[in-house]
């Protein structure tokens, strides 16, 4: 199921611009790099190029954008703006199928982890045919996948970074990774420019989604060296860039400052996913995600501050690495980031019913990233965070 394991991280470049490899993926910062990307793409041997995004990348002119400079470089190119928040088999087969018309030979992610995720279902279905379920799970795909391009949109996902696809089953709403070595992106183009025009509320659920996937993989049963030296380094990064990232009254150097820093702990969280998956606040935020259309990144904000002291009974040595006053703290930077974002402060907010939250904790039994939590949860422990995070 893991992933092979990402090298430990070293300092990254200094500067607003430069150019590093990490874990077999080409990084390409700074303000205006979406313009490389046709050179980019050609310097991959694609002739056809599919942009896979969303109708509100194209509505803010990114799409055109990316377009343009496919073009100049000499490059055939079509794109597929449908994607929907959590895409799910059924959109990916559909995307799949435009794919195919177009005879494409390398993909393009643009925008945040929905329009990755589906390229890389894209790129699976494409390639080896079957349903995403044929996929779910690692390695699992028998024929080289095509090239990619990953261009995240906002900080958040990290699924550029990473070697899976989050797709959601169509019949049950059910989260499926499907993960394989060439599903990762070749190249990484992160530009804070296109940051610029995600709306606040949005940039905030990405932005807690980010600081859970550094904290979750931090304590993870399967972290490593190298993935706890990734973590800490994004949560340093979170941590720091979270509420200015988000400051109304912020000008354009000191937004795109903060919000490239926090494109930065975004993937290198991503990364850290990579060898050491997540834990229990993933789990119980995909059934409120799937039962009741709650933002990912707003759910497992209302999660994570009750998984952290939760888990501080077997993983209090781990959090105090990256916060020296111990788990409690955390939680409640945690709670303060999020009250800062203007995120709902609990699950009553959403007009979840408290009837349902047993059946909630019947369906994070079953969610995979629970497996990997540091203190193993049954459905009792799960009802217990849904009551303390109501």
């Amino acid at each position: 199921m893991f992933a092979p394991a990402p090298e430990p991280h070293s300092a990254l470049p200094p500067g607003d611009r430069w150019e590093t490899s990490l874990a077999g993926i080409t990084l390409r910062f700074g303000a205006g790099r979406l313009a490389e990307i046709g050179r980019i793409a050609h310097d991959l041997g694609a002739s056809r190029v599919l942009l896979v995004a969303d109708g509100g990348l194209r509505a803010a002119r990114h799409v055109d954008r990316a377009e343009a400079s496919l073009t100049e470089a000499g490059l055939q190119w079509t794109a597929f703006d449908g994607v929907l928040p959590n895409p799910d088999s059924e959109l990916v087969a559909w995307a799949a199928d435009f794919a195919r018309r177009h005879r494409v030979d390398l993909i393009v992610g643009l925008g945040g982890g929905s329009a990755m995720d589906c390229a890389k279902g894209v790129n699976f279905l494409l390639t080896n045919g079957g349903t995403m379920e044929n996929y779910w799970g690692w390695d699992r795909a028998t024929e080289p996948l095509l090239p990619s391009i990953g261009v995240p949109t906002t900080a958040g996902t990290g699924s550029d970074a990473q070697s899976y696809a989050l797709i959601t089953q169509s019949d049950t709403g059910r989260k499926m990774a499907c993960g394989a070595p060439g599903a990762a992106f070749r190249e990484v183009i992160l530009d804070p420019e296109l940051t610029l025009s995600t709306p606040a509320e949005t940039a905030a659920a990405a932005g807690i989604d980010a600081v859970s996937h550094a904290l979750e993989s931090h304590v993870s049963t399967a972290r490593s060296d190298a993935s706890a030296a990734l973590s800490s380094e994004a949560w340093r990064l979170l941590d720091a860039n979270f509420a200015p990232s988000l400051d109304p009254a912020a000008d354009r150097g000191a937004l795109l400052e903060t919000r490239g820093s926090m494109l930065i702990g975004s993937h290198l969280a991503g990364a850290a996913i990579e060898a050491s998956m997540l834990g229990a606040a993933h789990a119980a935020a995909n059934p409120l995600t799937a039962r009741f259309k709650i933002t990912h990144g707003v759910a497992v904000g209302l999660m994570l501050p009750q998984v952290i002291r939760f888990n501080a009974e077997v993983a209090a040595e781990q959090y105090r690495e990256i916060s020296p006053r111990g788990a409690a703290a955390l939680a409640e930077r945690v709670e303060e980031l999020r009250a800062l974002a203007g995120l709902p402060q609990a699950i009553r907010e959403c007009d979840v019913p408290r009837s349902s939250l047993p059946e909630l904790a019947e369906l994070a039994v079953d969610e995979w990233t629970g497996d990997h939590n540091p203190r193993p949860l049954e459905a009792g422990n799960f009802l217990e965070l849904y009551e303390a995070a109501y």
